[in-house]
């Protein structure tokens, strides 16, 4: 490709990487990187992104209904490229379903129900786990060719160091506001052993009763006697 031609990619990345800097959630980083696959690797015109879950696969993002309505062919006949691909090292690439086909059952359903003619799947890995694959597909026989190959596989490894870098920001907020919500009870039992002069177990039986009798969250309620113990000396005339 020139500087040009390279452009376009370049850009995408760019905004990819920067919807993870801005915190977006997974279900809005999944969708561009569907969106973004048609403009990024050569002969793709539909996409999607298939996770791994306890009781099989589902469809986490689709560029369109093609690729939604093939990874609910895959699903129902146990084969195709995320399949493989989740399960080998290497990615799986038909680039003619037309021809022999390495999914025999499901290229002759995807032939006569879809546009589709080639299909590649790229595993995404999260932290050394195999937790799913970017499907592709491309409705001209033979359009995935080197380029192709090597673009998908560079875009499902940003895939994987995105979701990587989200799993990571969303443990830090957990941790974070573990840390805060024990502040906020450890404040709290520490307001009512001095208004109550009781121990520490004490007050937090208050809490625990408080939090069972008003259907609270034990956190909420301790926020609230925070919050009035706060606001007290203002009230007060």
């Amino acid at each position: 490709m020139t500087e040009t031609d390279d452009s376009a990619p370049r850009h995408m990345f760019q905004t990819l990487a920067q919807l993870i800097y801005d915190g977006s959630t997974f279900e809005e980083i999944y969708q561009h990187l569907v969106d973004a696959a048609p403009r990024i690797v050569d002969g793709c015109d539909h996409a999607s992104l298939m996770l791994a879950r306890r009781d099989g696969y589902e469809t986490a993002a689709a560029s369109d209904d093609v690729a939604r309505r093939i990874d609910a062919l895959e699903r129902e006949l146990g084969e195709g490229p995320c399949v493989d691909a989740i399960a080998d090292e290497v990615a799986s690439i038909d680039p003619d379903i037309s021809e022999h086909s390495t999914w025999p059952r499901l290229a002759e359903r995807v032939l006569a129900e879809t546009p589709v003619r080639g299909m590649a799947g790229y595993r995404i890995m999260v932290e050394g786990k195999k937790v799913g694959a970017l499907d592709l597909f491309s409705d001209t026989p033979g359009a995935f060719g080197k380029d192709g190959g090597d673009e998908g596989a560079v875009l499902s490894a940003f895939a994987s160091v995105a979701l990587m870098s989200m799993a990571n920001q969303e443990r830090a907020d957990s941790l974070s506001r573990g840390l805060e919500s024990n502040r906020e009870v450890g404040k709290a039992i520490g307001l009512l052993m001095a208004a109550h002069h009781i121990g520490s177990d004490e007050a937090f039986e208050v809490l625990r009763k408080a939090s069972n009798d008003m259907n609270m969250k034990l956190t909420e309620v301790a926020r609230e006697v925070v919050e009035n113990a706060e606001r007290r000396p203002h009230d007060e005339p």
